[in-house]
């Protein structure tokens, strides 16, 4: 772990949309959400990697010790692997998640987002200070920021709200929704499901009595860190009882006394190149290290495998050895955060003590989100506990106007509010989003076009209808559409490219589409709308000319069935059936469904393929597939294009 001066060892969004760049939520029929305790059950949502059995096996044991409610556990389907890319994070684990969240009335009563063991562990990124790695958990914690249209950087680090800095624990406060716009995210984790459930378990009935156990090395006491640790203990002995044990020695701390808590240098102290330590560990322990990676994998490690006994950071400690050594919280870092941004002991370990939860103690000590940190435990674990909220202290409610809850839809209003827009009109629109998450379709156009006589500015809400419109295949009433976001906004990414498709292939006008989509890419050189500007020269006859418009939306964007499809098409009149075959099949094994198109059809009998055996199973409960090519699933009401424009803003 190196320290804030030198290096060791976000957030914007933009989703790719599939053929239409629209602005619409689909989404499920829900119930309104009962009153709910405080920090209970109710104020938790399991996130279950359904395509992993070990997240659907600890998730599962989760739901069942904590009885959370059915419309708190969300089944998403992520890769297996631990690092993921940031489109394949925003595609499969917090576009769901989002969309679960909105489908449920969720955004304010939802504290902790809980990540069964087996969702992806980090974000692929450039390194550094100003890298664009992260782990998935810090990154979900801005999640509600992005939800209320809140801006996130993708570059660097986000400070913490709820991070006590220098306060006196005294001003810290429990975590509820009036304090800060994030969520709390800790994950269940462990170098196996079994250490995952243990950890789960210890935490159902956590000690209360027990060692605080800090291990300083004994050579220095100058570095930052040593000074925290030595803060740490300052404060610990100040509460109630002997639990304090501060080892200044070389040697590793060693007691045959229950330990609460844990706290060393790890293997950046030779005395903890082990992979084992002489404690006993109570229900309910919390520990952590000065160490940059040792949340790097819950994949364990050869048994002949020792911390530290070469150089370089994947000779680090793990985390997973506290777990499996019986700890029930841990805090840790995927990748380096640098130590100015590493979890203070001084503060975790006397909230803890004093009566937060796990989650809240360790992020009441965590400077920055959007970083490098994980969480390990069940958040709502407490020893010490005591008065416990109402309900009304955690939220606000549902707003009976807006629809949403309440907190949510007044920071929602206030970001949409800068637009200069009517706020009467913005509020109507908040109530169309309402209803459009729960897919209270035949109560969502009226307020569309109510909006838009009381602000015709409001080209959300044009596209919003557009996108009806094209699901109801009533081609004209969407291109009218499309026509009114341009008068507004002639620059607008989304009406330009929806327009131009719109035109090519729904009426058969490719000349007066091409300009529109090629101003489009000239604005968002995004892989979508150089497929329409491929689409559109094939259309013209011009296959030649957009092979390479399709080639560069395919690489762009390899897990789009609409792009591979044209790709296909391309290729095929070009007679490269090689190249066809392989696009048509990707496309197919991405989406089996699209075997019953006529188009596919066709094509798959210009290649001479056998028919594609429809054999997929429906998407696990919490995914929805879009309703049509022309009703994407988005996380937000507004979609911004690659120059950060948002859609609804008209031209000053």
């Amino acid at each position: 772990m190196r320290d804030s001066a030198e290096p060791v060892s976000g957030r914007l969004i933009r989703f790719t949309q599939r053929r239409l760049l629209t602005a619409c939520l689909v989404a499920c029929a829900l119930a309104w959400p009962d009153a709910a305790r405080a920090q209970t059950a109710e104020n938790v949502l399991v996130v279950i990697n359904a395509s992993h059995p070990a997240s659907v096996k600890v998730g599962e044991h989760y739901v069942a010790v904590r009885k959370v409610p059915g419309k708190n556990i969300v089944r998403l389907t992520a890769g297996a692997a631990e690092t993921i890319s940031r489109e394949e994070y925003e595609r499969t684990i917090e576009q769901p998640i989002g969309n679960w969240l909105a489908r449920h009335s969720l955004q304010d009563k939802v504290l902790y987002l809980v990540l069964a063991k087996g969702v992806p562990l980090r974000i692929s990124g450039t390194p550094g200070r100003d890298g664009t790695a992260s782990s998935v958990d810090s990154e979900l914690t801005l999640l509600y920021r992005k939800l209320a249209g809140i801006r996130t950087a993708v570059v660097g680090r986000v400070e913490n709200p709820y991070y006590l800095h220098q306060g006196a624990l005294s001003e810290a406060k429990p975590f509820t929704r009036f304090l800060a716009d994030i969520y709390l995210v800790t994950r269940l984790d462990g170098f196996t499901a079994d250490d995952a459930i243990k950890l789960i378990d210890r935490a159902q009935a956590p000690a209360r009595d027990g060692k605080i156990v800090l291990d300083q090395p004994g050579e220095s006491t100058e570095r930052i860190g040593d000074k925290w640790i030595i803060e740490a203990g300052d404060r610990i002995k100040e509460l109630p009882g002997d639990r304090l044990l501060l080892e200044t020695t070389a040697a590793p701390a060693a007691s045959s006394a229950p330990v609460l808590g844990f706290f060393s240098w790890g293997s950046n102290d030779p005395a903890h190149r082990i992979r084992r330590h002489p404690l006993s560990f109570a229900k309910g322990a919390l520990a952590a290290t000065f160490v940059s990676t040792d949340g790097r994998t819950f994949t364990e490690p050869p048994e002949s495998w020792v911390p530290g006994a070469r150089p370089g950071a994947d000779s680090e400690s793990l985390a997973g050895d506290l777990i499996r050594e019986g700890v029930t919280g841990v805090i840790a870092n995927v990748s380096e955060p640098y130590l100015d941004a590493t979890a203070r002991p001084q503060i975790f370990f006397p909230a803890y003590l004093t009566g937060f939860n796990l989650a809240e103690s360790f992020y009441l000590s965590m400077p920055f989100l959007g970083w490098q940190t994980i969480v390990v435990g069940d958040p709502l674990c407490a020893p010490f506990q005591q008065t416990p909220l109402r309900g009304e202290d955690i939220d606000k409610g549902m707003d009976a106007e807006t629809e949403l809850p309440a907190l949510f839809a007044e920071r929602r209003l206030a970001r949409l509010a800068e637009t200069g827009l009517n706020v009467e009109s913005l509020k109507i629109l908040l109530s169309a989003d309402a209803r459009l998450a729960r897919d209270d379709g035949a109560n969502i156009e009226p307020l569309l076009r109510r909006a838009i006589e009381v602000e015709p500015r409001l080209t959300i809400a044009h596209l919003r209808l557009a996108a009806m419109h094209e699901a109801r295949a009533e081609f004209d009433q969407a291109i009218e559409q499309y026509r009114a976001v341009i008068a507004v906004e002639p620059q607008n990414v989304i009406a330009l490219n929806n327009l131009a498709y719109a035109l090519s292939e729904r009426k058969q006008q490719p000349k007066e589409a091409l300009p529109l989509a090629l101003k489009a890419y000239r604005l968002a050189q995004t892989p979508d709308i150089a497929d329409t500007v491929g689409w559109i020269h094939h259309l013209l006859g011009e296959d030649q000319a957009a092979l390479p418009w399709l080639e560069q939306a395919a690489a762009g964007s390899p897990n789009s069935v609409e792009i591979l499809i044209h790709a296909a098409v391309v290729h095929a009149a070009l007679n490269d059936l090689t190249k066809a075959r392989q696009e048509l099949q990707a496309a197919e094994k991405l989406d089996p469904r699209i075997g019953t198109r006529s188009d596919v059809q066709k094509l798959r009998t210009r290649l001479k393929l056998e028919p594609f055996s429809l054999s997929c199973s429906e998407p696990p409960a919490g995914i929805r597939p879009s309703v049509s090519r022309f009703m994407q699933v988005l996380l937000y009401e507004e979609v911004r294009t690659a120059l950060d424009v948002e859609t609804f803003v008209p031209n000053s």
